[in-house]
């Protein structure tokens, strides 16, 4: 590039993104063209919009359309948490997301998944059909600008991923209200009603049952009941502690 330079920093929960050298307190110094938007310089710095929450320049508010001009200080700050949205949070999960999704749908959570690689282009659009915020861990789907809203997820295991959407976000929960193989609703059964996918002594076993509404599945609080409901109860107290230190800090 052949433009103006400019001092950009990034906040350190940004700076798995951005390479070593520019990761310094004080800023790196970056050559733009002198016609691509902030928005434009800082994506090619690899960090997606979708992980910046805010951007100043020279210690002002700024916004991604601002074109940078010689020697600006720019400052990218993440997204604050919970993050706001239009509306109640509906994810779409890419394939690499499954253990995720599952969880996500076991606490009521509305999350489509693509089980199949339909690759980057499809789900962006879908993300916009169905206003879905997109969960990945691909960088280069979070960049596409047709995507209706996107998150990096930054762990690979499933548990710290689990955490970490639902603090950024904080959707309602509600579970044992969605199938988890298909994201449907479910809703109460009886034993006539699922006998035919219950296994040899469940129906002497269990008395409370539902059905999805989606794809007819039938659900019952099985063996692995103790896993699952460790995953609920942490999740409900973590949106407790949530809602509690939101409410303590109006209240300060």
């Amino acid at each position: 590039m052949d433009g103006p330079e400019i001092i950009v920093s990034f906040d350190p929960d940004l700076h798995v993104f951005v390479a070593a050298a520019r990761r310094a307190e004080e800023g790196a110094r970056v050559r733009t063209d002198g016609a691509s938007s902030l928005g434009h310089v800082v994506e090619s710095l690899g960090v997606p919009l979708t992980e910046v929450g805010s951007l100043t320049v020279d210690g002002r508010a700024s916004e991604a359309s601002h074109v940078p001009t010689a020697d600006e200080r720019i400052h990218v700050s993440p997204v604050t948490r919970p993050q706001p949205l239009p509306g109640p949070p509906r994810f779409l999960l890419d394939v690499h997301l499954g253990t995720l999704a599952r969880r996500l749908r076991l606490l009521g959570v509305d999350a489509a998944y693509e089980r199949l690689d339909i690759g980057d282009a499809a789900l962006a659009a879908q993300s916009a059909r169905e206003q879905r915020v997109i969960l990945s861990r691909d960088r280069g789907l979070l960049h596409r600008r047709e995507l209706w809203a996107g998150a990096y997820v930054y762990s690979h295991r499933p548990e710290e991923q689990l955490t970490d959407v639902l603090e950024r976000f904080a959707p309602p929960l509600a579970p044992w209200t969605r199938c988890t193989a298909c994201n449907g609703e479910l809703r109460p059964a009886t034993l006539d009603e699922v006998r035919p996918q219950l296994r040899p002594g469940t129906e002497r076993s269990y008395d409370t049952f539902a059905l999805c509404t989606a794809c007819g599945r039938a659900y019952w609080r099985g063996a692995h009941q103790d896993g699952l409901n460790d995953i609920v109860a942490d999740a409900l107290r973590r949106a407790d502690a949530r809602a509690g230190g939101v409410q303590g800090s109006a209240q300060g």
